[in-house]
């Protein structure tokens, strides 16, 4: 059995970086590995993504300052966020799908790391 554990969240002043990581604890195959987040009373919502093919795509607030990346053994992913900003506070998931042989992806997903941006 696979699993995602988040780190690297924790309270940081507005312009301020923090890095997060995901790693499997063991080897995974994967279509695609994503970080979501969800503040308080809103939506979780899909931050950034990146392909086994190393494709990434990031919603549009977070674009030119978040940088989503794997490390070549495949089994950790980062999340580099720079210029932070205090709307960017939420509990950052990681989350990984992979193939069966079903057809249906499986859905990985970690505890979560609170991020908390201060004015």
């Amino acid at each position: 059995q696979v699993q995602l554990v988040e780190s690297g969240g924790g309270l940081v002043q507005a312009g301020g970086s923090l890095r997060l990581s995901c790693v499997a604890s063991g080897s995974i195959f994967t279509n695609y590995v994503a970080w979501y987040r969800q503040a308080p009373g809103k939506e979780r919502e899909l931050v950034a993504r990146i392909t086994n093919g190393g494709s990434t795509n990031y919603v549009d607030s977070v674009k030119g300052r978040f940088a989503i990346s794997r490390a070549n053994a495949k089994n950790t992913v980062y999340l580099q966020m720079n210029s932070l900003k205090p709307e960017d506070t939420a509990v950052y998931y990681c989350n990984a799908e992979a193939p069966t042989t079903t057809g249906r992806p499986l859905r990985l997903w970690g505890q979560g790391t609170q991020v908390t941006v201060s004015s």
